[in-house]
C-alpha cells in the first residue's frame, strides 16, 4: 500500500506538563520539549517507526523549515511538502496531571489563492503514486471549509482512500467529500449531530449517521473509553489497558491513526487493527514525544486490549 500523510497547517509543538494551571497566575511548566510536528507529521513519525515508507505533505513556511527536514531524513520520510514564505507556526501543548490537555494554537502562515491552486494542481497525479492519503489536522488561513471539502472530493474521485482526520468546520465539510474512514472524539461527534451522547447506545446511533452519508469506516474515539469502530461488518467495540503512568495524551489520537493506517497496509482483520490501534494510542500516553521507541511494548499492549463485539 503506498501511503501519504498530508498536514496543511504545520506547527512546532512546544510540550510541557504541570499539576495544574493557575489562570492569571505564573505558572513553572515542566519543559518536554520542541518538536516538528502537525497531526499528519505526527502519523507519519509513527508509521516510519513501524516501519513503513511513506511520503508527507502540505505546506511549509521557507523560514524556520530546517527543523522538519531534519526530521523527514531522520524518520526516512518522502518530503513532498510545497514550500511558501513565511513561518510555520509554534503550539504550546499543556499536560496538566488534574486535567485535561490544554492547547495554545497560534496563527501561522496565510495561504495564498496561487498557493492553493498549485498544491491542488500537484494533489491531481496522487493516484499514480497512493494509494491511501490520510488528511490530519486543521486548515491555515487562506484555505475555506468550501475548497477543503472540494479538494478532499477530487482525492475521492481519483479513487484514493482518504482517511479523514480533522474537527470543527473542516470537519463538517469534508464529511461532505466521501472520506473513507473519520476518527471524531466523542465530543466532535456530539456537535456533527447536535445533540448530547450519554450512552453507547446513542453513540452507536450518531456514528451509523454518518455511515449513512456514505462514509465507509466510522471510528470514535473516547479517551481512556475506547473506541468503537463501525463499517459493513458491524460494530466493535475496544477496551485499552489501563495507563498508569500518563506523561503526555499529545500525539495519541494520531498514534491511533497511524495504528489504524499500519493494520490497513499489513491486511490484518478488523480486530487485529483495532487492538494495534489501541495499543499504539496507548503506548502514546506514557512517553512525552509523538513515535515508538520499542515496537515490542506495543505488541504486549495489543494482548491486553479487549475486543467486544456489539
Amino acid at each position: 500500500m503506498r501511503i501519504a500523510t498530508v498536514t496543511l497547517n504545520p506547527a512546532f509543538d512546544l510540550v510541557g506538563r504541570l499539576k495544574r494551571i493557575e489562570i492569571g497566575e505564573v505558572n513553572t511548566v515542566e519543559t518536554l520539549g520542541l518538536y516538528p510536528a502537525g497531526k499528519g507529521i505526527n502519523v507519519a513519525k509513527v508509521l516510519a517507526d513501524l516501519g513503513t515508507n511513506l511520503a508527507v505533505t502540505g505546506f511549509l513556511g521557507e523560514e524556520n523549515q530546517g527543523y522538519f527536514v531534519n526530521a523527514f531524513k531522520q524518520n526516512g520520510l518522502n518530503d513532498e511538502f510545497y514550500r511558501i514564505q513565511g513561518k510555520t507556526r509554534i503550539n504550546v501543548k499543556i499536560t496538566e496531571t488534574e486535567a485535561d490537555v490544554t492547547d495554545l494554537n497560534f496563527l501561522g502562515f496565510e495561504i495564498s489563492a496561487q498557493n492553493w491552486e498549485n498544491f491542488v494542481a500537484q494533489s491531481s497525479q496522487w493516484k499514480d503514486k497512493f494509494d491511501l492519503i490520510a488528511v490530519c489536522g486543521s486548515l491555515p488561513r487562506g484555505v475555506n471549509p468550501e475548497q477543503f471539502a472540494e479538494w478532499l472530493e477530487s482525492l475521492h474521485q481519483q479513487g484514493l482512500k482518504v482517511v479523514l482526520d480533522t474537527s470543527n468546520a473542516a470537519l463538517t465539510s469534508g464529511l461532505t467529500a466521501h472520506p473513507w474512514l473519520i476518527k471524531p472524539n466523542r465530543r466532535e461527534l456530539e456537535v456533527l449531530v447536535d445533540r448530547s451522547l450519554n450512552s453507547t447506545e446513542e453513540i452507536i446511533d450518531a456514528a451509523q449517521q454518518l455511515r449513512n452519508q456514505g462514509i465507509e469506516n466510522v471510528i470514535i474515539s473516547m479517551g481512556e473509553k475506547g473506541s468503537l469502530w463501525l463499517n459493513n461488518e458491524g460494530v466493535l467495540q475496544a477496551q485499552p489497558p489501563r495507563c498508569e503512568n500518563v506523561v503526555s495524551t499529545v500525539g495519541a489520537g494520531d498514534s491511533m491513526v497511524a495504528g489504524l493506517i499500519y493494520g490497513f497496509s499489513q491486511d490484518w482483520n478488523k480486530s487485529q487493527i483495532l487492538k494495534f490501534a489501541s495499543a499504539t494510542s496507548a503506548n502514546a500516553v506514557a512517553q512525552s514525544n509523538v513515535g515508538v521507541e520499542d515496537r515490542k511494548v506495543i505488541d504486549a499492549l495489543a494482548e491486553q486490549v479487549k475486543i467486544t463485539e456489539l
